[in-house]
């Protein structure tokens, strides 16, 4: 059975593009997905990026651009300028490694929740009440939110130095486990192929 790690940051713009084409895709192949969410910000400053202020005025404006785009031709809904981004990307990090070890709803599911709420429903991913809304919504218990706080801190830790180590420089990112590398949600349409063989 193949097996598919998932980089990816709650506050990424990208990831919220991405969706749930993963979840379809491993449905499709019969592959599992381990949900890695990491510090994305440290990634960058250890892989040679830069947060998005930080970068040239031609990368961000056309980072806004492609975000806009990416988002009509996907039919989602966008705000380029959430009112809550950044924020602190930790504590939704946290909740979605509770939830994938409670392993009692959908965690595709709750990330693209996480990433959604801030990208399209102008919530805060790192209030407690939004935080237990979207792990509700997607079937887990809200308690979750406050559960193996520092169990949540020492993956999110160690999924961070993962990505560093195999090659992760932005997200979303997958690696399936004959270390194939995809980054970006569109790529997954090549990942889906190297999946079929």
């Amino acid at each position: 059975m193949a097996h598919i790690d998932y980089f990816f940051a709650t506050t990424s713009p990208y990831t919220y593009l991405a969706g749930t084409r993963l979840e379809e895709i491993a449905q499709r192949h019969g592959a599992t997905i381990t949900y890695k969410p990491v510090d994305m910000m440290q990634v960058f400053a250890r892989t040679g990026g830069a947060a998005p202020k930080d970068r040239h005025i031609s990368r961000q404006e056309y980072r806004l651009m492609d975000l806009a785009r990416s988002a009509q031709f996907l039919e989602m809904p966008i705000n380029l300028k959430p009112a809550h981004w950044p924020t602190n990307m930790a504590p939704s990090a946290y909740a979605i490694i509770a939830a994938q070890s409670a392993g009692t709803g959908d965690v595709g599911a709750l990330v693209h929740a996480f990433t959604r709420a801030c990208w399209a429903e102008e919530l805060d991913i790192a209030d407690d009440t939004v935080i237990r809304d979207c792990l509700t919504a997607s079937g887990f218990d809200p308690d979750l939110a406050n559960s193996g706080l520092l169990a949540g801190a020492e993956t999110y830790a160690a999924n961070t130095e993962q990505a560093v180590a195999r090659g992760v420089f932005g997200a979303p990112f997958y690696i399936t486990d004959d270390d194939a590398r995809f980054w970006g949600g569109d790529r997954l349409a090549h990942l889906d192929a190297h999946l079929a063989g």
